[in-house]
């Protein structure tokens, strides 16, 4: 059930996968995560519900060059990997939505950014760890596959 504010809840396969899954795919200094991450990455891309965004990208390629100390040239590589997801461009309209989206559920205006994102694409769901498994924002349903 949708609660106030969330609107209606998207009964889709597609699933937006938040910055952090990708990164878990890389990351060498948690094998069972890396693990996780890549096993449920290898099957959201056999079918065609994965779905990205611009932030995710940007996120990706920080993340991956700055902490996990990949080379940038390899990231790179790994971005355009992503083109089997369908990809959400952050725009206004996205934006106007991740203000509204953080202030009505008191969430950071990033997560709510991924929220929006994540909405526009008519996603049931989005897998992260940054929001609380459970959780329904503007029609979405949050999990963590990796606890699943």
């Amino acid at each position: 059930m949708a609660g106030p504010g969330t609107g209606t809840i998207y009964m889709t396969a597609k699933i937006f996968i938040d910055t952090n899954i990708l990164v878990y795919a890389l990351d060498q200094y948690d094998p069972e995560k890396q693990h996780k991450s890549r096993t449920i990455l290898r099957q959201v891309a056999q079918g065609p519900g994965g779905v990205i965004s611009t932030q995710v990208m940007q996120e990706f390629y920080v993340t991956a060059t700055k902490k996990l100390e990949v080379d940038a040239l390899i990231v790179k590589d790994i971005l355009h990997s992503f083109s089997h997801f369908e990809v959400v461009l952050i725009l206004p309209e996205i934006i106007d939505r991740a203000i509204d989206c953080q202030v009505l559920n008191k969430i950071s205006f990033w997560d709510a950014l991924i929220v929006s994102a994540a909405q526009s694409a008519r996603c049931g769901k989005i897998w992260t760890e940054d929001l609380n498994p459970g959780q329904i924002f503007q029609g979405v349903k949050v999990e963590n596959p990796l606890i699943l």
